[in-house]
């Protein structure tokens, strides 16, 4: 008897459990595709590493673009309740950092991210290394 009043109890409660790293992930891509931010890439480092779930990396046209889609989605990460949030570059905007733990989003300008190529370091296979294909210089 005991066992069936519980039952319950427990459905409701892992409707409840929200995976806040897709949640994070999907609300960045949303302010990204709303700043029109152009060829990005969503990595999934779940049991790759210990420091975040995904790793967005994704172009701006210039240093303005850059710096408003980084603010943009700054500010959509705190309307959302993302307390630590970790934002670095935004002086030059040619490369900027948005670490909120569970998601890492980098945002480059064209000529700084085909330079660093971060997503190549990332990649586990040559399909992988397929589907990222800037060069690097």
């Amino acid at each position: 008897m005991i066992a069936k009043k519980d039952a319950p109890k427990k459905a409701a409660a892992a409707e409840v459990v929200r995976d806040s790293a897709t949640e994070t992930l999907n609300l960045v891509m949303a302010r990204l595709e709303d700043m029109k931010a152009e060829e990005t890439v969503t990595i999934d480092l779940r049991g790759k590493s210990a420091f975040s779930d995904f790793l967005v990396v994704t172009t701006g046209r210039s240093n303005r673009h850059v710096s408003s889609i980084a603010e943009n989605v700054a500010k959509g990460l705190k309307e959302a309740g993302q307390k630590k949030l970790h934002i670095e570059g935004m002086t030059n905007a040619d490369w900027v950092l948005i670490d909120t733990g569970e998601v890492i989003l980098h945002v480059f300008r064209p000529e700084v991210r085909e330079f660093y190529n971060i997503e190549r370091l990332w990649a586990q296979n040559t399909q992988d290394e397929q589907r990222v294909s800037l060069k690097a210089v």
